[in-house]
Parts: structure tokens; C-alpha cells; sequence
């Protein structure tokens, strides 16, 4: 079956737990369709370039989809009618990166640093 990468952004005003709905029912979606998610990141909330529906900032999703076209198909309709789902894109892929996007990856990373240089200054006084 083909592979895809499949990402959303839900509004900002929606809440994280939310998000993991929404992002539940869309892979429920995909099952349903014959396909199967080998991969789902939450990535957080982003601020955007410029403003969509007077949105800056957006919940980023993403999904590693193993399915057949008519899965994908109807995924991206169901996220038309859904109010929450500002933007979407879909790109079909040769293989699919077991690791973590350079997203998380970039985060963790940040993360670290920050934990590092806290270590480095010393006792407080």
C-alpha cells in the first residue's frame, strides 16, 4: 500500500486534550478505511507565518499513514468539515522515518541545553 505524511494544524483556541481527540478520531478514520497510522507526533502549539482565520498561532499534528488512497481521500474530507482543522497537508513518500521528526527531535534537543546550563551555573546562592 502507498505511504503518506500527513499533517494538520488545529486551531489555538482549542485545547491540548482536545487536540488528542481530534486526533483519535481522525485515526479512527483511517482504520476504518483500511489503513493503518504507523506513526502519530503532537508537535504543539506553533505560531504561524501569517494568520489564518484570525489564527497566529496552531496545534501541529502529524501522521505516518500505510493505507490506500481512498483512506487518505477520506481523511482530508472529513477535515474540510471540521471547524477546527485550519490547514492540512498530505505528501506521499517512498518510506516512512522510524525516528522522530526533526521537529521533536530539535525540541528534545533545546530542552537538554536548557537543563545543561542550569547545571553549569552552579549552586544558587
Amino acid at each position: 500500500m502507498p505511504l503518506y505524511e500527513h499533517i494538520f494544524v488545529a486551531r489555538q483556541d482549542i485545547s491540548p486534550a482536545q487536540v488528542e481527540g481530534l486526533t483519535e478520531t481522525l485515526a479512527n478514520i483511517v482504520t476504518d478505511n483500511g489503513g493503518t497510522i504507523a506513526k502519530s507526533e503532537y508537535w504543539g502549539l506553533r505560531a504561524l507565518q501569517y494568520k489564518i482565520k484570525k489564527n497566529r498561532k496552531g496545534h501541529y499534528s502529524l501522521f505516518n499513514i500505510d493505507g490506500p488512497p481512498a483512506a487518505v481521500h477520506e481523511l482530508e474530507r472529513q477535515e474540510k468539515i471540521n471547524d477546527d482543522i485550519l490547514r492540512t497537508l498530505t505528501l506521499r513518500v517512498e518510506e516512512h522515518d522510524p525516528e522522530p521528526s526533526p521537529v521533536l527531535s530539535r525540541r528534545d534537543r533545546n530542552d537538554r541545553n536548557d537543563r545543561d546550563r542550569d547545571r553549569d551555573r552552579g549552586p544558587r546562592r
